[in-house]
């Protein structure tokens, strides 16, 4: 069932993906040669803890952590270990928290130099990807035409989209529906009303699309190539799509 909300719990879920956004950037700072994944969990959940607010994830289907943080071939849920974080590798971090009732869910991904040109274009295409969708998630656009414009985009500079895992709405729940391909045909799918809440969240690779689930739960590439994961929560609003989760 969708989930549209209120003027005012939108408002919820953009105080709360403030604090969120500001948590996320100060993670991502952490990030170098050195930093265990672990050490990088420790350090969001004492933030998590400094402001009062639910992490999302941990013991969400037995995700033992609040952050997740999956490097190099590890494409989302990756799970925080005394795995130390090398020169070259790079590290995507998602998190999600439950503020006043209300969750907001954010990822970005962080290179560590050096880093070779194409890694650097895969974390920058990605990025861009999902300004792309961001931008095409307006009232009366479908989950199809979303999905339509990021896959269109990477496609065009030589990267895939995974096609496994999608977007999802986010707010009352975690996930809700609707799902939000990185792939779709204009006019399928879903279509986007005021109140609609979404994260929209792209997923690229360098090599082929395919993914597997590997241990715990840890989605990776099939052959074994370098991912990029970025994510917004966004509100559907009559005067275009808000992006809720920035400082």
């Amino acid at each position: 069932m969708l989930q549209v909300k209120t003027n005012e719990e939108i408002a919820i879920m953009r105080e709360g993906g403030r604090i969120l956004a500001r948590m996320l950037r100060a993670v991502a700072r952490e990030v170098r040669a050195g930093v265990s994944t672990a050490a990088l969990n420790e350090f969001a959940e004492r933030l998590i803890s400094d402001v009062a607010v639910t992490p999302a994830f941990k013991g969400y289907r037995n995700f033992p952590t609040a952050l997740c943080v999956s490097v190099n071939d590890e494409v989302v849920h990756g799970v925080p270990s005394e795995r130390v974080i090398k020169a070259g590798d790079v590290v995507g971090l998602d998190l999600g928290i439950r503020h006043r009732g209300f969750y907001t869910d954010t990822s970005v991904t962080v290179g560590v130099e050096p880093l070779s040109a194409e890694t650097r274009r895969l974390i920058e295409v990605t990025r861009k990807a999902l300004e792309v969708g961001i931008h095409a998630a307006e009232v009366g656009a479908t989950t199809g035409d979303v999905g339509w414009a990021i896959e269109q985009f990477v496609g065009q500079h030589g990267f895939s989209v995974v096609r496994e895992l999608v977007g999802h709405g986010v707010g009352r729940k975690p996930h809700e529906e609707p799902m939000v391909p990185n792939t779709g045909k204009p006019g399928g799918g879903v279509q986007l009303t005021v109140g609609m809440t979404l994260a929209i969240e792209p997923m690229v690779v360098t090599g082929g699309a395919r993914v597997v689930e590997g241990a715990r739960g840890v989605w990776k590439t099939k052959d074994g190539g370098c991912a990029a994961h970025f994510e917004h929560t966004v509100a559907i609003t009559a005067s275009g799509p808000e992006v809720l989760t920035m400082a």
